[in-house]
């Protein structure tokens, strides 16, 4: 049998942590390896996996395409390309008005910020420190954690950071040359960290006040991932630009940049275009995807994650400083042996994933049940048992 982690190892830039397992297939909330050893999926590839794996009426539907059309350029009409921007204006509504088809959820923010200047004329931004929005140039300008930024500075136009969840310093950091405020309505990379309820209220007050657009980043806080299709429904407000990825096109490589129609006025053709955007078979996995998130699933995602979030404030651990999370998008932050745990974890067969410098991750597929819940929760205790005696 080829070792394929080696053989990847060998061949792939170096640029990814290796876990030490090979995984070629999966089904549900399980993944396998070669060995045929079953993995429970917590983290859902990062959030994209959002329905699990194999699901049927998904594959089912991405079959049906790929027998059609794969691929088509946008300079020409697509039924499936039309039906799927259609939709996604129909679901997340408000202002929007128009979509741009981009591969991923970086992409989706490089677009935004371009269109962010073509509709102002302005070129300084405000993101929030410790935010996440991708590692390509434009979306690492606005991303703020440092780690991810030091080696490539000076990056591009000019954005300020200021702490999340902080409307004064908002206000006085606004100035005359400001198009945009860019924000996660959870800063998920970071480390799941959850504003004041009134907080996106506040800034969406702010940013009229003073005439800048509001860019939200809901490429891992959105389709479902907290309950709602957009975790910012709950906050009742209008948007200028959402962004989206991850699972929205049930697993395919997608980004997409919703504006509203004084935005798209100021676009001009050519400036933002994509060879592979928008592609009928990641649309087909789109429309499948919303048909799939309805209310059923939402209201399974705020029981799953209140039960799971529940079930973790019952281990009683000296390692666990925090546990907060929304829908099923959950941290537990611990001391010091956060890598420790992921490892141990995976070696009981349960697969998590890191946030910020001390979180373990939880972004489970929206399908979980309690069972699996509580089969996660069985391991993690036995991990931070064996961890405290260390």
């Amino acid at each position: 049998m080829s070792n394929y982690s080696l053989l990847q190892k060998q061949f792939l830039a170096n640029t990814y942590i290796n876990r030490g397992i090979t995984l070629i297939s999966g089904k549900g909330v399980y993944l396998y390896d070669e060995s045929g050893n079953k993995y429970l999926d917590l983290m859902s590839n990062y959030g994209v996996n959002i329905l699990g794996h194999s699901h049927p009426v998904l594959t089912k539907s991405l079959e049906k395409q790929l027998e059609k059309l794969v691929v088509l350029h946008s300079g020409f009409g697509s039924d499936i390309r039309a039906k799927a921007a259609q939709q996604l204006i129909r679901k997340v509504g408000k202002k929007l008005t128009r979509v741009y088809f981009s591969n991923s959820g970086a992409e989706a923010i490089e677009a935004a910020i371009k269109f962010a200047v073509l509709a102002t004329g302005k070129k300084h931004f405000i993101a929030c420190k410790n935010s996440f929005h991708g590692k390509t140039l434009g979306a690492l300008s606005a991303t703020g954690e440092e780690k991810y930024r030091n080696k490539f500075k000076p990056l591009l136009w000019q954005f300020s950071h200021i702490p999340f969840n902080d409307i004064s310093t908002l206000g006085k950091s606004i100035t005359s040359d400001t198009a945009a405020f860019i924000v996660e309505p959870i800063q998920g990379e970071g480390g799941v960290y959850i504003p004041d309820e009134t907080y996106l209220q506040k800034v969406r007050q702010v940013c009229s006040q003073k005439k800048v657009l509001l860019i939200l980043d809901e490429i891992q806080t959105g389709c479902g991932r907290t309950g709602m299709f957009l975790a910012s429904e709950s906050s009742n407000i209008t948007y200028d630009v959402v962004c989206l990825g991850k699972g929205i096109a049930g697993g395919m490589p997608i980004g997409i940049t919703l504006i509203s129609e004084n935005i798209a006025e100021k676009i001009t053709r050519g400036a933002n275009t994509s060879t592979f955007g928008g592609n009928p078979l990641s649309c087909s996995g789109i429309l499948t995807t919303l048909q799939l998130i309805d209310n059923d699933l939402l209201d399974h995602v705020k029981k799953m994650g209140k039960y799971f979030i529940k079930k973790l404030h019952g281990l009683h651990s000296n390692l666990i400083t925090d546990i907060r999370g929304k829908g099923l998008m959950i941290g537990m932050e611990v001391k010091g042996k956060r890598d420790e745990i992921l490892k141990l974890l995976q070696k009981e067969y349960i697969l998590a994933i890191p946030a910020g410098e001390n979180v373990v991750r939880f972004l489970p597929p929206l399908i979980i049940e309690k069972k699996h819940i509580d089969e996660a929760v069985s391991k993690l205790t036995k991990v931070l048992k064996l961890l405290s005696y260390v």
